[in-house]
């Protein structure tokens, strides 16, 4: 016959997942807010588990967030939620902005536009040739050709590696991540759009972008 657990130890397990633990909600729930505050977003495709809690446990995981002076931001039909600042000018700002330079600024409209342009022909595939192409107007008489592709490879790295709009499927291609659409919104776009044309008349330098609302936190 096995033995019943003590009492003290049942108290234990009842009151939370570790000694002292004063949370309410279960592991899974715990996991899925912990992986959305961490960012930059939560992806259906690359973590099925967490995103069938989130939509099994929406309700409650908005109200958490929101206590936190977060939104949640849900995309059933590409699979991927992700968190930002609530929409109130007296509410704290919960998420920081990633510091980019303009040439991250400058990639990151080239991978937008070129993801509006080919939306509703499934995945948008983009070459690293390609978008160095298209960024290379930019480079200024100071800076040397391998000085230049250095800049514009570590922004590349960036939309992988931080950002994570970019996948890689090769060695020097990358799926664009439908995220970008929402992950950076209309009014944002409009006030980097306006950086950018005022950078490209006044220099090159570095700029802050307006936050994506994403934790620079590195995969």
């Amino acid at each position: 016959m096995t033995e019943s657990p003590p009492a003290d130890v049942e108290a234990d397990e009842d009151a939370g997942l570790w000694r002292g633990d004063a949370g309410e909600l279960p592991d899974r729930t715990r996991r899925v807010l912990l992986r959305l505050v961490r960012g930059p977003y939560l992806s259906g495709a690359r973590e099925a588990q967490l995103w069938t809690v989130l939509l099994t446990d929406e309700a409650v995981v908005r109200s958490r967030l929101a206590d936190l002076f977060l939104e949640l931001v849900i995309d059933r039909d590409n699979e991927f939620a992700f968190v930002r600042n609530a929409p109130s000018g007296d509410a704290p700002k919960a998420v920081r902005s990633e510091a980019l330079t303009f040439l991250d600024t400058a990639m990151l409209l080239i991978l937008r536009q070129t993801l509006l342009s080919e939306e509703g022909k499934g995945r948008v595939i983009v070459g690293q040739t390609e978008v160095f192409e298209q960024l290379a107007v930019f480079r200024t008489p100071d800076r040397d050709e391998k000085d230049f592709a250095s800049r514009v490879n570590s922004s590349w790295n960036k939309m992988q590696n931080k950002l994570r709009v970019l996948h890689a499927v090769g060695d020097d291609r990358a799926e664009i991540s439908p995220v970008l659409r929402l992950l950076v919104d209309a009014d944002q776009i409009r006030a980097i759009t306006a950086e950018y044309q005022r950078i490209a008349r006044e220099g090159v330098g570095e700029v802050e972008a307006v936050s994506t609302d994403a934790e620079d936190e590195t995969e």
